[in-house]
């Protein structure tokens, strides 16, 4: 019979592995997204039919995670916070699949620089939670990476704050503008959720270690 302290190491592994997938999954996507940009509008169908293939990996992910959770009785760590740190990764995804949903169905011709740097900034943080990801296991110090997405979080925020008031001085045409808009908060709440995720990877660790 397995001892207790071997079924909480699988258990653990099982979370963990979870886990990686999905910070694998949110990279994937967030790289997607930015060679979208990079290239537009070169391929935007086809790079936007593979985030929707992110967008469906992450949910079975989220999925596999609740279904995981009903099944075990003992988890390494509280319940709440394995299905918060999902849902922040399903967020990401989410966000930045609704992202190249917008660039096409609006019609989109060329991108904006902004929407490009953003672009970038989300990829970093997308990578930087990746780093964090093996401490949700171990415990061990995340602060490099944690201090990462918070600093990209910024960086964001400043884009897209100075983004959008641009749209509203150079006297572009209101229905541009309401287009553009609406990329740049999706983009910025993708990065938002970076931060949520990297917060909840922090809690865990200061209330595990």
């Amino acid at each position: 019979m397995a001892s207790l302290t071997n079924l909480l190491t699988s258990r653990d592994r099982v979370f963990s592995e979870f886990f990686a997938q999905f910070a694998a999954t949110t990279v994937r996507a967030a790289t997607l997204l930015d060679k979208m940009l990079e290239h537009y509008p070169e391929r935007r169908e086809e790079l936007l039919a593979q985030i929707i293939e992110c967008e469906g990996e992450g949910d079975t992910i989220l999925h596999g995670i609740r279904a995981r959770l009903n099944a075990t009785f003992v988890t390494p760590i509280d319940r709440e916070d394995i299905l918060e740190l999902g849902s922040a990764f399903d967020d990401i995804i989410d966000f930045a699949e609704e992202t190249a949903d917008y660039l096409v169905i609006y019609g989109i011709e060329a991108p904006m620089e902004s929407a490009q740097r953003l672009s970038k900034v989300l990829l970093a943080a997308t990578k930087a939670l990746e780093k964090a990801v093996p401490s949700v296991r171990d415990f061990s110090d995340a602060s490099a990476a944690i201090y990462e997405v918070h600093r990209l979080e910024n960086e964001g925020d400043r884009i897209s704050r100075d983004a959008i008031a641009s749209l509203f001085h150079n006297g572009i045409d209101p229905m541009v503008v309401i287009r553009w808009k609406d990329v740049y908060e999706r983009m910025e709440q993708a990065i938002d959720a970076c931060e949520h995720a990297a917060d909840v990877i922090d809690e865990i660790i200061i209330k595990n270690a």
